[in-house]
């Protein structure tokens, strides 16, 4: 007995020794010393998406180099640049290219630099073409194919017609030559330089992108061209610089693909929302979030984030802006601070999360976008790509009316049942 006594009170001094030596290291170094559970040490809101990005096997690649493309001019205008410098191949997926000036322009360069031997591969969906006000016809197809510029439509639209209701192509990806690529909101049209008369200014936002992310761009181009022609393109072997300072500008690509990762979007931005502690910035052109992600826009408000929501005044789809303003004003009571954009229609998909990261990409917050359709986001771990987009959000705010109750009531009574009849249909819109 007194041996077992001399036993205990030795692993006590034992244990008490560790501790006394163990003040002077780092948290750090004690952290990588323990094998057991970490959930319980602090990590910034980059470092816990980090750790669900890992869980889910998507790649965060580091030493891109970034440019916010924050206009349909400056997007079109690096866009032009990039193409004239391009050697090998180009390749183009959008939700539709509409026929008029700025597509004009654009496939009259392509033409050029098809006859400079350079290999042009453009895929758009058809329900988006066929949506459009200016569509591409099969004689514009005909002329692009004989001047070298080779167009495949996603999924075309035949009977049954309903058919093909569910699971469009909504990305937007440019790669050229392996190199650059580009990704966000904006498909070819000239109304994101000139707007629209019915709703004014087109705002909009891409992203140019430099480095080894453009490998997973040009890997979700061939995911769906491939599926589509059955032509079975590989990737290019093109080498990439690695060479930088630190880790910044990382980059991770996110691609919801139907059937294969149906819910990655959706379990992206959940964990984006539940990893932030102190604000979450918001725009979205379409805002009629699932219950999940309204759920998790929730939890946020409730543990004392400030979420901020941007909803455009104007939209370019009827209906649904009615639905998006019933929720917008439930998320109001739960506690989010919602502005009301007046500078015409705000169609950017971004969202910035403490200052620390961000994303941009081509995701709207609704049914369509994270249940059925291929989507495509980068989501940027980088500081001072994060506060540019959030300077956008401040700058938007002056041109911006906040939602309070009263202003919601001046709403109509017939607006604010159209609103709440519509939200019922937020599973499918």
């Amino acid at each position: 007995m007194k041996m077992k006594v001399k036993l205990y009170l030795l692993g006590w001094v034992i244990m008490i020794c560790s501790v006394i030596s163990a003040k002077g290291q780092s948290l750090k170094e004690v952290v990588g010393q323990a094998e057991t559970d970490t959930t319980n040490v602090y990590l910034p809101a980059d470092s816990l998406f980090a750790r669900f990005l890992k869980e889910k096997q998507i790649p965060v690649t580091a030493c891109n180099r970034m440019t916010l493309l924050k206009s349909g001019r400056s997007k079109f205008e690096h866009l032009f640049e990039d193409i004239k410098k391009a050697e090998n191949y180009i390749h183009l997926e959008y939700f539709n290219f509409r026929s008029d000036s700025i597509a004009k322009e654009l496939f009259t360069l392509l033409a050029e630099k098809a006859k400079e031997g350079v290999t042009i591969k453009a895929l758009f969906d058809d329900f988006g073409n066929l949506s459009n006000s200016r569509p591409l016809r099969k004689e514009h197809l005909k002329m692009l194919a004989e001047r070298g510029v080779e167009m495949a439509r996603f999924s075309p639209i035949r009977f049954p017609y309903i058919n093909h209701v569910f699971c469009r192509d909504h990305q937007k990806i440019v790669v050229i030559d392996g190199k650059v690529g580009y990704t966000g909101g904006m498909n070819i049209a000239d109304y994101y330089i000139n707007g629209l008369p019915e709703i004014g200014p087109w705002r909009d936002m891409h992203i140019r992108i430099e480095g080894p992310a453009v490998q997973y761009l040009e890997k979700a181009f061939l995911g769906v061209w491939n599926k589509e022609t059955h032509e079975g393109l590989k990737e290019g072997q093109v080498p990439h610089d690695t060479l930088c300072e630190g880790s910044g500008r990382r980059v991770a690509i996110v691609q919801r693909i139907p059937k294969a990762c149906p819910e990655i979007m959706r379990e992206a931005y959940i964990a984006a929302l539940d990893a932030a502690e102190r604000k979450v910035q918001i725009i979205n052109p379409y805002f009629t979030p699932t219950r999940k992600v309204r759920n998790a826009i929730k939890r946020a408000a409730e543990r004392g984030v400030r979420v901020e929501i941007m909803i455009p005044g104007k939209s370019d789809i009827s209906f649904t802006p009615d639905a998006g303003f019933y929720i917008a004003n439930k998320l109001r009571k739960a506690g989010a601070h919602i502005y009301v954009f007046n500078g015409g229609f705000h169609h950017s998909k971004i969202m910035m999360v403490d200052e620390r990261f961000c994303t941009v990409g081509s995701t709207n917050l609704n049914s369509r976008s994270l249940h059925y359709d291929y989507e495509i986001n980068a989501f940027i771990l980088d500081l001072p790509t994060t506060a540019e987009l959030g300077e956008v959000f401040q700058n938007d705010k002056l041109n911006s009316t906040i939602m309070t109750r009263e202003e919601y009531k001046k709403r109509s009574v017939w607006r604010r049942f159209v609103g709440w009849f519509a939200h019922l249909f937020t599973p499918v819109i």
